[in-house]
């Protein structure tokens, strides 16, 4: 019986010692995988920690936006220096040396800013998005925060225009894309894998890391709205009869200063010739001035335009050379300061007119002419 006891009690004495090595077991292996195993991962084999699921939702899961995948080229980046600070959103950073000899900083996100009611971010790559190669360059990108698009298939186009602070100019560093970016919850995140290399960005020589590890980044973002005015411009070069020619007859009894010839249409608006028998301004007594005017019951629109390619031309009616000279000119509207005739003070000499064997007066009869060579005209939308 004692020794049965004996038995039993020496059975009960293992079981309580294995219960407290495998309890004391279990808390060493939790407390191993909970803190140093989670270290020395990462210090052999260069585990990432896990990163925060807000910000994981935020760029969309971490994925990296590649610019390749939209249509960035070195074709189309345009890069320059500018006096003027970004508009939306500045970013200076007073230790940013910590951040490139961190291991695990690979990005720094600025707060979220608002442009047209959107949430957007400054992102930086202090060692360049290596999944965007960027490795050994600076990278810039903006995000946006998705929360803020209404509607799933919602898309955003932005310009975009970086800068990065240059001390040694006084002025900012710029680079931009010639095209808008189209964000929407499948692409939440565009900008430049590299900007500048990190080897001219660290040199102080250069200007872009100043005061021992100063720099100053930022972001203009510009979300350009759809056209509601505009307008179509064209000009007809072939009329069915773009010829108008002014008989004019008793020249040597005109006295008036100014005369007119009818009305004519061609290219759908009124015209009139106006004729000065004894010149004006620099012809005045020595030459006849001719022009072609836009009829005065002509309708022009606040600042339009009217192009006119044309020829005056004073006919000789003995079947010798005709005086022609040119008109390239454009009317303007009362926006422009209202010009509704063009044409020449000094068209011909009014000595060649009273010579008979010139055949340019016949009978006492004059005759102008106007060749319409091209005319424009321009639609308004809304009209």
């Amino acid at each position: 019986m004692t020794s049965h006891s004996r038995n039993t009690s020496s059975i009960a004495y293992l079981l309580l010692c294995l219960f407290i090595t495998s309890a004391t077991a279990h808390s060493f292996i939790r407390q191993f995988t909970d803190g140093d195993l989670n270290t020395n991962l990462q210090q052999e084999v260069g585990v990432e920690p896990i990163r925060n699921l807000d910000v994981g939702h935020y760029l969309q899961g971490n994925k990296e936006i590649s610019s390749r995948d939209y249509k960035v080229s070195a074709s189309n980046a345009v890069k320059g220096l500018r006096d003027r600070p970004p508009s939306s959103y500045s970013l200076k950073m007073e230790s940013f040396n910590t951040l490139l000899k961190s291991t695990y900083t690979e990005k720094y996100a600025s707060r979220p800013f608002s442009v047209g009611g959107y949430n957007w971010t400054l992102v930086v790559f202090p060692n360049g998005n290596k999944k965007d190669g960027g490795s050994g360059y600076l990278s810039l990108y903006v995000a946006i925060d998705n929360s803020t698009l209404v509607a799933a298939q919602q898309e955003i186009y932005a310009d975009l225009r970086f800068y990065i602070f240059n001390k040694n100019e006084r002025k900012y560093f710029t680079i931009q894309d010639t095209d808008v970016w189209k964000f929407s919850v499948f692409k939440t995140m565009w900008g430049f894998s590299q900007v500048l290399s990190i080897d001219t960005f660290k040199d102080p020589i250069n200007g872009y890391l100043y005061d021992g590890d100063h720099c100053e980044f930022g972001v203009d973002v510009t979300i350009p709205s759809l056209y509601e005015k505009s307008e179509l411009f064209t000009v007809t070069e072939n009329f069915q009869n773009p010829r108008f020619t002014w008989t004019i007859r008793g020249f040597s009894t005109l006295l008036k200063d100014t005369y007119l010839s009818d009305v004519f249409t061609i290219g759908g608006r009124s015209w009139n010739i106006q004729v000065n028998p004894s010149g004006r301004a620099t012809g005045e007594g020595k030459a006849l001035s001719m022009y072609l005017n836009l009829n005065v019951n002509e309708i022009f629109r606040p600042y339009e335009k009217i192009y006119v390619r044309a020829k005056l031309r004073v006919l000789n009616q003995r079947n010798l050379n005709n005086v022609e000279r040119p008109l390239d000119i454009w009317y303007n509207g009362p926006g422009y300061g209202a010009e509704y005739s063009w044409g020449y003070p000094e068209f011909i000499s009014l000595s060649d007119l009273r010579d008979v064997s010139k055949g340019f007066v016949v009978n006492d009869v004059l005759m102008v002419q106007v060749e319409m060579e091209a005319i424009s005209s321009t639609k308004y939308f809304p009209s």
